[in-house]
């Protein structure tokens, strides 16, 4: 039984019947080798499944070469792809997924590093990917984008697709056909509404013709209102979607948030709203006579979902980073245990993040995101010889090797110093809008007591206990401390901070834990430009204190800048009266104050203050021998080299794969 009543039930679609409302949504996983769909990318979907996702959205594939986006994109206009994806969707389909293929034209918004060609757009507008413009397509031209569509949907039958989802969100090509500041064209092709969804319209078309009857056709769209003025409304958005409802074609719409003019909602990270769609979904709802609406962006949780379709508000959810974070998600909430869940945390530090990069994706929490081939999936096979595990540490690293290797059947104790698991990541969870932090942590206590771990809190370990304990497998996993020296990257002559002995210089880990009283003005140096620095400087603004956030980069928050998070976090602070400098260090620290240091024009500048936060550079905490005799060893996370967290995470599943 599961309270989930409405996630749970089936749904036909097209002749299909789907086995629940859940959609692992289309997304860009960037896992082809050379534009090939390899063993990475296959079993990444065909974990989610496995996982009970009712339909299966691939990655987008570009539909003409004018319009690829990112390295690690299909081929596009080749058969190739076909017998690779054949043996994919045999898979996902055995599996009980419906399998979706995505086609997508960016068009003025390409990257010219992986096209080599001419952006193709209505009109010729300029790229808000890069500083490029675009070409103004011929008619002929665009004949030949429709046609390339055709038969990218043709190809996509072919390797056993059961349908395809034309792409018309974000400002892509389609949405500039749609919208009016975008299309000046005084053609056929612009001018009216008819004309500016004549592209569209006219595309779905061929697509039902040359694919069948029996084919899936859904429609992905977006929704902003950043910029109100030039993007479609709500209710432009409910017209243009009642004009292609009416060709009975289309059989699904996927509602996302944001745009390139809107970047941070497409992805939403942590510092935005859940369920930011749901007023155009619902709207589209009472609209549509035979399509159903998938709403999307920032539906993280079952409960989230189950309020939306109880409410009426969509028909289906996509729950792609969800889905990333625990790919069972679907078949957990199937079986009524959705506390077994391992949550998204909304950080997009290894999804959009490690795309962003043009990386193939992964996830901070899931490790095994993109390395199912290799790892077996999210799943673990029992070991041949069960052991006995002592874990040191419960941060990110100790507490995913202590779970994996229960996982696996060993016996396993982790212990922990301090009073609560998580070390340095459970204070991030303090930090403003991180509490999904919090969550995980009571996950993984949840799942030790469902798998017999041992957990030890407020107890510390030295050698010789070590030596002493009677299990065969140690794991170091002790983390890593502020550098107490202050020491700079750019200041790298000087071994210590100039005036450190003069006081109230305190790290961001005293700070969170209230170890420290900073007083009212304070500096914060923040040499990661990641949320170890950010994060502590808006939770100082949030508890009153007058906060300047000084930085060798050239913006604050330049690491989250891959994360989307960047802009959010600058706003928050400017909110409460943060002021930053930017590409600048620390040259002396008075007391009451620093000399501050332009990396650009070598200038000093007295910032008065009660405190310094210095966010520098962790050295690993790591007292032990490097061996205990008769005990397999290994040093996992921060103590081999502070890192973030991701990698705290990957090697405490890897290493646990390996006991």
């Amino acid at each position: 039984m599961t309270a989930h009543r409405h996630l749970t039930s089936p749904l036909a679609l097209r002749g299909h019947t789907l086995r629940n409302r859940i959609v692992f949504g289309a997304h860009t996983n960037n896992m082809s080798d050379q534009g090939i769909p390899g063993a990475r990318q296959g079993k990444y979907l065909l974990e989610r499944a496995l996982g009970g996702a009712a339909m299966v959205v691939c990655e987008p594939v570009p539909a003409h070469r004018t319009g690829v986006l990112t390295r690690g994109n299909l081929l596009h206009q080749s058969d190739e792809i076909v017998p690779y994806f054949q043996r994919i969707t045999d898979e996902v389909k055995a599996a009980g997924s419906v399998i979706i293929q995505q086609i997508y034209h960016i068009g003025a918004h390409g990257d010219s590093d992986l096209s080599y060609a001419p952006h193709w757009s209505p009109s010729g507008g300029p790229s808000y990917h890069d500083s490029d413009g675009s070409h103004r397509m011929t008619v002929n031209e665009i004949h030949e984008i429709l046609d390339a569509h055709v038969q990218a949907a043709r190809r996509a039958k072919a390797c056993g697709f059961d349908g395809v989802e034309v792409w018309a969100a974000y400002h892509s090509l389609l949405d500039q056909f749609w919208t009016p500041w975008s299309n000046t064209r005084d053609d056929a092709w612009g001018g009216s509404l008819e004309n500016r969804t004549r592209f569209s319209r006219t595309l779905i078309e061929r697509v039902r013709k040359a694919c069948g009857e029996d084919f899936v056709i859904g429609l992905a769209i977006s929704w902003s209102e950043v910029f109100p003025e030039v993007t479609l409304s709500a209710e432009n958005l409910c017209e243009i979607i009642a004009l292609h409802d009416a060709t009975g074609h289309m059989d699904y719409v996927t509602v996302g948030a944001g745009s390139y003019l809107d970047f941070e909602r497409i992805i939403p990270p942590f510092t935005h709203a859940e369920k930011l769609t749901t007023p155009l979904t619902t709207q589209l709802k009472g609209i549509v006579k035979h399509a159903r609406i998938t709403s999307e962006a920032g539906i993280r949780t079952p409960d989230n979902a189950e309020t939306i379709l109880s409410a009426g508000e969509a028909d289906l959810v996509s729950i792609v980073r969800g889905q990333i974070a625990d790919p069972h998600l679907a078949r957990k909430v199937m079986e009524g245990r959705p506390q077994d869940i391992r949550g998204c945390i909304s950080c997009n530090q290894m999804c959009w993040g490690r795309r962003s990069r043009d990386y193939w994706i992964s996830c901070l929490i899931n490790p095994s995101a993109g390395r199912e081939f290799e790892w077996g999936g999210d799943r673990f096979t029992k070991a041949a010889t069960p052991r006995k595990v002592l874990v040191v540490g419960a941060g990110p690293a100790g507490l995913e090797a202590a779970r994996a290797a229960a996982e696996r059947g060993h016996a396993v104790e982790i212990v922990e110093a301090l009073p609560v698991i998580g070390g340095q990541f459970r204070l991030a969870g303090l930090q403003p809008r991180r509490a999904q932090i919090l969550d995980l942590m009571d996950w993984y206590e949840r799942q030790f007591t469902n798998l017999g771990v041992t957990l030890r809190l407020n107890t510390f370990l030295d050698e010789d206990e070590i030596a002493a304990h009677p299990a065969d497998t140690v794991i170091l996993a002790t983390g890593s401390l502020p550098d107490d020296a202050g020491f700079q990257r750019w200041l790298p002559g000087e071994p210590r901070l100039p005036g450190l002995e003069n006081g109230q210089v305190h790290s961001p880990e005293a700070i969170l834990r209230r170890e420290a009283r900073p007083g009212h003005e304070v500096i914060l140096y923040d040499e990661g430009s990641n949320w170890r620095g950010v994060g502590t400087a808006w939770w100082l603004a949030e508890q009153g204190h007058a906060v300047t956030i000084v930085t060798p980069e050239a913006f604050v928050g330049k690491e989250i800048s891959r994360t989307a998070a960047d802009g959010a976090a600058r706003r928050a602070l400017a909110a409460k009266g943060a002021h930053f400098v930017t590409e600048s260090l620390i040259s002396r620290w008075h007391g009451n104050g620093a000399t501050v240091r332009s990396l650009l024009t070598g200038e000093e500048t007295l910032i008065p203050a009660s405190a310094l936060v210095m966010a520098t550079t962790n050295r690993s905490f790591d007292p032990f021998p490097e061996s205990f005799a008769g005990k397999a060893t290994h040093r996992i996370g921060d103590c081999a080299a502070p890192r973030l967290a991701a990698y705290a995470f990957h090697e405490g599943r890897k290493v646990a794969l390996g006991v």
